[in-house]
């Protein structure tokens, strides 16, 4: 029994089935949030209860980070001790994937890049859309406005829907640290990124909560409604 304020992950994954079920073609939900909020977990049950409810694989996750600039791209800039941040990806591509997710009819193939975390670079291809219906596209800057000449506020045109993922900075310092230690950096390193840019990316993205339809929090196996 879900208790006050709280939503379960099957209802969320009924909300999402109830207003797919309502739209022509492709039903595209982003779920946004800072860095180490639980984006990925979310995107990721939601998937795996939509495709275990329909008994198909009628869902799959499409990540912003797929779109990061190479490590190469981002030398060359001066950008590397950067990255992460809003103009250290390739969001033109992006846009132009999410675009292209919206007006292809299922049926029709289309890769999507996801980014590996061991090696720090994009992977071209990594997923495969063909019969999904719902696309569950995550990322920090999903409901930001124009950053320099990012175009980041463009992305919410191809939501059908945005939501928030939120945690307390406290808990964000602690995953993002766990997080580039198991990626294979050192803990001086990732004390240091983590101070001077993740952190700063979180106030960032903060901003954007308001613009969300659905404002979570993780509680458990269930999400807080804030």
């Amino acid at each position: 029994m879900v208790g006050h304020g709280e939503i379960s992950l099957e209802e969320l994954a009924a909300r999402v089935r109830d207003r797919a079920g309502a739209r022509d073609g492709r039903f595209v939900l982003g779920v946004a949030g800072p860095p180490g909020a639980g984006k990925s977990t979310l995107a990721t049950a939601l998937r795996d209860t939509l495709n275990a409810d329909a008994g198909a694989p009628i869902a799959e996750v499409a990540p912003m980070d797929g779109f990061h600039l190479t490590n190469a791209e981002l030398r060359v800039a001066g950008a590397l001790a950067r990255k992460g941040e809003p103009d250290t990806f390739d969001v033109a591509a992006y846009l132009d994937r999410l675009r292209r997710l919206r007006e292809l009819p299922p049926g029709q193939r289309l890769s999507w890049p996801i980014y590996d975390r061991k090696q720090h670079e994009p992977v071209p291809d990594g997923v495969v859309f063909t019969e999904q219906s719902i696309v569950i596209t995550e990322g920090n800057y999903l409901l930001l406005d124009d950053v320099g000449t990012a175009g980041w506020s463009a992305v919410r045109e191809y939501l059908d829907a945005a939501w928030y993922v939120d945690a307390p900075a406290e808990l964000l310092r602690k995953r993002l640290l766990r997080r580039h230690v198991r990626g294979g950096k050192s803990a001086e390193f990732a004390r240091s990124k983590v101070a001077g840019s993740d952190l700063l990316n979180a106030e960032l993205v903060a901003k954007t909560r308001e613009r969300a339809d659905l404002v979570l929090q993780a509680s458990g196996r269930n999400y807080l409604l804030l």
